[in-house]
């Protein structure tokens, strides 16, 4: 592993740190080949996937639907959060650069809380478009007509954007006295805080109170929308009428799980909890199994999908 001298501490005993060094998994040396070759499997049966997805929504008239528009979205967001996690890594393992300088160290946790904030929103807005098509609709073309699902979807990545900003910024001008070693495969808030001996009382009470109220907004709106949900499914008489009910939003239910379980046990659990190399397992689930998961979740019980992608290969 490369280590950098570029950790300078100065007069007032405050750092000045130009790069960084990605431990990645450097502490299972015996594993590194094995987990490049499942993290590049991994990355790129995530890239694929996805885009397929993206190319089929595309090219079929008959996903031309608020549902699969936003679909559209979450599979190009999972392409560009993979993408930017990932890449640190596969570069670390497969050539063995561990460093990244700190303005590229910035814009990765910039891109990073900003993809995990708009997925928050785009999760709240995919939960009220199946809140409608199932318990109003008669008037889900109405609702959902094409000027709304637009604005919804932009709102979604605008806020995104705007919500890592304090982030990174508080985060920019720590002083990171601690040294320059994060241990982690990507640079990760939480990481970087440890190693900064900056005052963070006023950082986290101003970066929880905002992270907290623009999480809270989609959480509530994911929650609400399914509980009515699950609410009228359960009014329906036929058996039949409710697993077709169930199953268009089944799909939606068990990304939001993951995503949301992921998230949880990752920044939400207990101190005396914590260990580095459960955080590194339980990252990687969420930046790259996920991502990966998802087109085949949306696919596999979904009709319209399958008989799309026959068509395409020729099947049909």
């Amino acid at each position: 592993m490369k280590r950098a001298h570029a950790y300078h501490v100065g007069k007032e005993n405050k750092s000045s740190v130009t790069e960084f060094i990605l431990l990645g998994f450097s502490d299972h040396p015996h594993l590194q080949l094995f987990i490049s070759i499942i993290v590049f499997l991994i990355f790129l049966i995530s890239i694929l996937g996805n885009f397929m997805f993206l190319m089929l929504v595309c090219a079929d008239s008959h996903l031309q639907k608020p549902m699969y528009f936003f679909l559209s979205n979450l599979s190009f967001l999972d392409i560009c959060n993979t993408s930017v996690t990932l890449s640190t890594l596969l570069h670390s393992l497969l050539r063995g650069e561990t460093l990244i300088y700190f303005s590229l160290c910035m814009a990765q946790l910039y891109l990073f809380i900003s993809f995990t904030s708009i997925e928050f929103f785009l999760l709240g807005v995919m939960a009220y478009d199946r809140y409608v098509a199932i318990c109003n609709p008669l008037r889900y073309v109405l609702i959902m007509n094409r000027r709304v699902c637009v604005f919804l979807a932009s709102a979604s990545w605008i806020i995104g954007f705007m919500d890592s900003v304090p982030h990174v910024f508080l985060t920019s001008r720590f002083s990171f006295c601690k040294g320059n070693e994060i241990n982690h495969f990507y640079c990760d808030f939480t990481v970087l805080m440890k190693l900064s001996c900056s005052d963070m009382l006023t950082i986290e009470i101003v970066l929880f109170t905002e992270g907290v109220i623009l999480a809270v907004i989609p959480s509530v709106l994911t929650l609400t929308s399914y509980v009515r949900i699950i609410s009228a499914i359960l009014k329906i008489q036929s058996a039949k009428g409710r697993r077709k009910a169930f199953s268009t939003c089944s799909s939606h239910l068990t990304v939001v799980i993951l995503f949301y379980g992921t998230l949880m046990f990752v920044y939400m659990r207990p101190a005396s909890m914590y260990s580095p190399d459960h955080d590194k397992l339980f990252s990687l689930l969420y930046t790259a199994l996920i991502p990966m998961l998802n087109p085949i979740i949306y696919s596999m019980r979904n009709e319209e999908v399958k008989k799309s992608l026959r068509k395409v290969i020729g099947m049909n």
